[in-house]
């Protein structure tokens, strides 16, 4: 039970108004996306892993799930750590709850191919209708055996062959930059590398693509990043990392950033990288967008605010993560502005670009979903409940609406859990 509230905290919370500027130092969990990535590189590993400060949260933990049943290791630490030793061995019919999580979903099925298991793969309604199609093709053309239901979705069953075929394969990941970076961080066990051939336009959010990228490397594979025809090359070859530190998560800090911009006041946020492949790391660049200052420090990022925002025009192909957190600040600034690049959020825990439209209009602004974004007419806003759709963005989205809008009910907080279970407490606690 999250801040001692009674059982209503399952269905609603009020997320709290700011009764005065902000002034406190924040610390956010680790990064899910280098979290996951850590625990599949450790799990491909010429030796055991210790992955240090991890987030732990309903997406990793399914990970770790999901890779024991692939027959790994997995010793988590009172502390947190996680000491990852590879291997394969287990029965020869398998199961994996890939929950909601995009990076379950998509970064394991390469994994079980080096299974001698059948290792049928499904989760939540919601993940059922997020594309994994172009992936699961390219698997077959590599010569993996895969049977589904067809429609690019799942319910999926791997058929392992107890290795994972290499090769060169096209790709389209215009639709999910995880296709690519699932086949990327799979190749070095696979018989003779694997060569990617993107075809259908650039990869949404491509730092996940670089951080990817510079994961594998620090792991000690041998990478060819993108050629002008759009090509990555990894070689097999032995990965190895003793220990790796997970740097906190630089979009679950999003909301409490925007929260100095839109309370007004001071926030420190503890930790931040000076320098990180993180999307998130853009907030930053946002925030300066809008009029509020920012500054990195020898102790983090510290984000001065006063409650005014400017309207802005703002691409966010590549960190669209941050668009339901950016989008809530937007309806407090002082003109009208425009979100564009994020039609690929049509496919994220729910089509994100309809729930912020329908959500924030019905609250009282002027929000209206285009083909690859949101315009945003700030308008008086009022209480009313907040529906999440099972998206931990979403909640954080409506928290940063409460901060100034009086009666604003958010529908299962505990959502939030996917990536920072400890949300509702730490966003109580930047407010005292």
């Amino acid at each position: 039970m999250m801040n001692g509230m009674d059982t209503e905290l399952a269905r609603t919370w009020q997320a709290p108004l700011a009764a005065k500027p902000i002034e406190a130092t924040v610390a956010v969990p680790g990064s899910k996306s280098i979290t996951n990535r850590a625990f599949v590189l450790a799990t491909l590993s010429n030796g055991p892993t210790l992955v240090r400060e991890p987030l732990v949260s309903r997406d990793t933990n399914l990970m770790l799930d999901a890779l024991r049943t692939l027959g790994a290791d997995v010793d988590q630490r009172d502390n947190g750590d996680v000491r990852i030793t590879p291997g394969m061995s287990g029965p020869t019919e398998r199961h994996i709850d890939v929950g909601n999580a995009g990076t379950v979903a998509r970064f394991t099925p390469l994994l079980a191919a080096r299974c001698d298991a059948n290792v049928r793969y499904d989760g939540d309604e919601a993940i059922r209708r997020r594309p994994i199609g172009p992936l699961l093709d390219a698997m077959r053309a590599l010569g993996v055996p895969i049977t589904d239901a067809g429609g690019g979705r799942l319910p999926c069953t791997v058929h392992g062959v107890g290795r994972l075929p290499g090769g060169r394969v096209e790709l389209d990941s215009s639709a999910s930059s995880q296709f690519l970076s699932a086949l990327l961080l799979a190749a070095p066990a696979s018989d003779g590398g694997i060569t990617v051939d993107l075809t259908g336009g650039t990869p949404p959010s491509e730092p996940h693509i670089a951080m990817t990228v510079a994961m594998l490397r620090e792991f000690g594979a041998d990478l060819h990043t993108r050629t002008a025809d759009g090509e990555f090359v990894v070689a097999q070859g032995e990965l190895s990392c003793p220990e790796y530190v997970v740097d906190p998560d630089l979009s679950t800090a999003a909301p409490f950033l925007a929260g100095a911009a839109v309370a007004g006041g001071r926030l420190r946020l503890s930790g931040w990288p000076e320098h990180t492949t993180q999307p998130g790391a853009r907030m930053r660049e946002v925030l300066d967008d809008l009029g509020v200052h920012t500054e990195l420090d020898s102790g983090g990022l510290v984000v001065t605010g006063n409650g005014r925002l400017r309207g802005a025009e703002l691409d966010l192909r590549d960190v669209g993560e941050l668009t339901p957190v950016i989008a809530a600040m937007l309806c407090f600034a002082d003109g009208p502005s425009r979100i564009s690049g994020v039609a690929h959020l049509r496919g994220h825990e729910t089509d994100r670009l309809a729930a912020l439209s329908t959500e924030l209009s019905a609250l009282g602004a002027g929000v209206r979903d285009t083909d690859d974004g949101l315009l945003i007419e700030p308008a008086p806003m009022h209480g009313g409940t907040f529906h999440t759709y099972a998206d931990h963005r979403l909640v954080m989205a409506a928290a940063v609406i409460g901060l100034r809008v009086p009666g604003v009910l958010v529908e299962d907080p505990e959502t939030v859990g996917k990536t920072f279970p400890e949300f509702v407490p730490v966003w109580l606690a930047m407010l005292e």
